[in-house]
């Protein structure tokens, strides 16, 4: 079995802290492995009370796209959990550099725990037992942060996590599915996070199969998250949904 699940849909700080949605991050499965991507705060909690219950202890790779808390505040349990409290060596860490240095969200005690650590780098390949990905592109965005096309089940998706708007996504990310942060109603170039104006011009350059949008901002949420992906599917004649917490989307 192979799936996708939405653990939170909140996107940005104030959307996060008053957890107006969740911010558990996003759960990638494809048989025997299990990955979290950008476990931020209630990540563990979020996992543990699914329906059905996903397992932290089973997860066989962590990823983060980068480290602002809303992206990685429950990483280190979730490393944690993935090797036994360090017990059992197990498990690959994705992150970028300065997750790790000079200020770290990744706890230095526990770097030993799992058996692969990576520094993610624009272009890197890399793989989790037959989950594939790439760190496609470094993004704009106040930390180092990277997209990624993932190839799960021989279905290929790609992830425009946050990011501040540039021409060039749509020749970075082709994936037959598309998940893309959406935090803004109209743009706003100094904040470093996507609109839906710029989320049209992506989408102008793009026919993917499927569209998810997902990480709303404070007025997406007053807006509609789905009245927006309703608009944009007429417009483009594309099926786009708008996720919500607990969504599962399946790659059988």
């Amino acid at each position: 079995m192979a799936f996708i699940k939405f653990l939170g849909t909140a996107g940005a700080r104030f959307v996060m802290m008053e957890q107006l949605r969740a911010s558990g991050g996003i759960w990638i499965s494809s048989g025997s492995d299990n990955l979290i991507l950008d476990p931020g705060p209630g990540s563990l909690v979020r996992a543990l009370s699914s329906h059905p219950k996903l397992d932290p202890t089973k997860l066989t790779g962590v990823i983060l796209s980068h480290k602002h808390l809303d992206h990685s505040a429950d990483v280190n349990v979730m490393i944690e959990a993935m090797t036994a409290g360090g017990h059992k060596k197990r498990g690959a860490v994705f992150a970028p550099r300065d997750a790790f240095d000079p200020e770290p969200v990744i706890q230095k005690y526990l770097r030993n725990f799992p058996e692969q650590l990576e520094i993610l780098e624009e272009g890197k390949e890399c793989r989790v037992g037959e989950i594939y990905f790439t760190a496609a592109k470094k993004m704009l965005h106040p930390v180092e942060t990277y997209g990624f096309n993932f190839t799960i089940n021989r279905r290929t998706v790609s992830f425009v996590t946050d990011t501040g708007y540039f021409p060039e996504i749509a020749e970075y990310f082709r994936g037959e599915i598309m998940i893309i942060n959406v935090v803004l109603t109209e743009r706003k170039p100094e904040v470093f996070n996507l609109s839906v104006p710029e989320i049209e011009d992506i989408l102008a350059a793009l026919k993917p199969q499927k569209v998810i949008l997902t990480h709303f901002g404070r007025k997406i949420l007053l807006a509609g998250p789905q009245e927006i992906a309703d608009r944009l599917s007429q417009k483009f004649g594309l099926e786009i949904t708008a996720a919500t917490d607990g969504m599962v989307l399946n790659l059988d």
